[in-house]
């Protein structure tokens, strides 16, 4: 059970998680330095409940979802940038997609495009960057966001990466919980624990478990104890407890992580990536590090305020478009849509054509050039079926 908002001096331990009182005076004037903290931003995944509009070679974080002229991938490079400034931000990307990522984020060192062979999960991707960072500066505090979320409330993400970075500096694994709007079944969550009251983050408090994704009736239970967080995928940690973790919880994958940093800046490293990658286990970063620590009373987290979404199917999408009343959400050039009795839904005309509905509510309706799919909102998240039978078939499609 969490505390109810009582205080608690101690947090664990050992060294790694020592703390000391203050005042709330002392907590707000404190200044952050971020010398140390590096931005990873994983960027991969194919996207295919956004399908036909997201491809394998051309996923959602490579596109502008939002028509603010900027892809999901640049408008997270520009919230981070504040942060960690260029020489700190790495991407951690597909071969198949660092020319498109290079091409969107021209500003970004090429040493800092960090290429993987083959689709191996965040832990992988994640400790990956981790491995080659610590040695470029041992102290390195890693922050990983992913290169597909929107989120609103710039100042309130920023302050809470940086209550997250002080929280890191003293050995937890801290992940940013996201304040749920509603009782979502598609999220994990993140169940809160006391207070830590650490100097420069007033708001960290312990985890004390992770859930996995609940039914809709455990979910707006979770929601009335006011005591639980989405689980938005944000983790922040030093580069060495990361991997201290690694290699306790996943020692195959840390093993071969460790193999291919001696490499990474020697003429060796395609041939020892090649070897090792393929080998790697392939494990989400929750389960190889977050919910053993967790165990271990070693992740906290920062409570947030600002909007957040994953922008995980159709649905979620037409939320971030503005629209008229009773009118469908449109990704595109609206002049391309005409409809007659026809309330909410989203279209995304994309073929040059027009789109013509009546007397249809809440549909989607996306059209390509080579690819029309037409759903209803209520079943956008099983889009994905459609990629598998697309795949079956041999069409040439996805």
């Amino acid at each position: 059970m969490t505390d109810g908002g009582q205080s608690s001096s101690s947090t664990g331990p050992g060294s790694w998680a020592s703390t000391t009182a203050w005042s709330v005076d002392d907590l707000e004037d404190a200044q952050i330095d971020l010398s140390d903290f590096h931005a990873v931003v994983p960027a991969g995944g194919a996207g295919t409940r956004l399908w036909p509009l997201s491809r394998s070679d051309r996923p959602k974080f490579l596109l502008d979802l939002t028509g603010r002229g900027r892809t999901l991938l640049q408008q997270t490079w520009d919230r981070l940038l504040p942060l960690a400034d260029a020489d700190r931000l790495l991407v951690v990307t597909g071969r198949s997609h660092a020319e498109a990522v290079v091409e969107q984020l021209p500003d970004l060192p090429a040493a800092n495009v960090l290429r993987e062979p083959a689709r191996r999960d965040s832990a992988a991707a994640i400790g990956l960057a981790a491995a080659v960072l610590v040695r470029r500066n041992p102290d390195a505090v890693l922050g990983s966001f992913a290169a597909d979320h929107v989120i609103s409330g710039r100042d309130d993400f920023e302050s809470s990466v940086e209550e997250a970075v002080v929280t890191a500096r003293r050995g937890f694994v801290v992940t940013i919980g996201i304040a749920p709007s509603h009782p979502a079944t598609g999220f994990g969550y993140i169940r809160l624990g006391k207070r830590l009251r650490l100097q420069g983050a007033p708001n960290a408090r312990r985890v004390v478990q992770f859930k996995e994704k609940p039914d809709a009736r455990t979910a707006s239970a979770y929601l009335s104890t006011g005591d639980y967080r989405w689980n938005g995928g944000m983790f922040v940690t030093r580069a060495d407890v990361l991997l201290e973790l690694l290699a306790t919880h996943a020692p195959a994958l840390h093993a071969g992580l460790q193999r291919i940093a001696d490499a990474w800046e020697t003429p060796q490293r395609e041939a020892v990536l090649e070897e090792q990658w393929s080998a790697l286990p392939a494990i989400a970063i929750d389960h190889a590090v977050a919910e053993p620590a967790a165990e271990e009373g070693r992740v906290a987290v920062v409570p947030a305020t600002f909007g957040w979404d994953d922008v995980g199917d159709f649905s979620s999408l037409a939320e971030l478009l503005p629209a008229d009343v009773d009118q469908p959400k449109v990704l595109g050039d609206p002049d391309l849509v005409i409809t007659e009795g026809v309330a909410g839904g989203l279209v995304v005309p994309g073929n040059e054509r027009v789109v013509a509905l009546l007397g249809v509510d809440d549909l989607v309706v996306v059209d390509t050039p080579d690819a029309l799919m037409v759903t209803t909102r209520a079943r956008a998240q099983e889009v994905k079926k459609l990629v598998e039978r697309a795949l079956e078939a041999g069409l040439d499609v996805v």
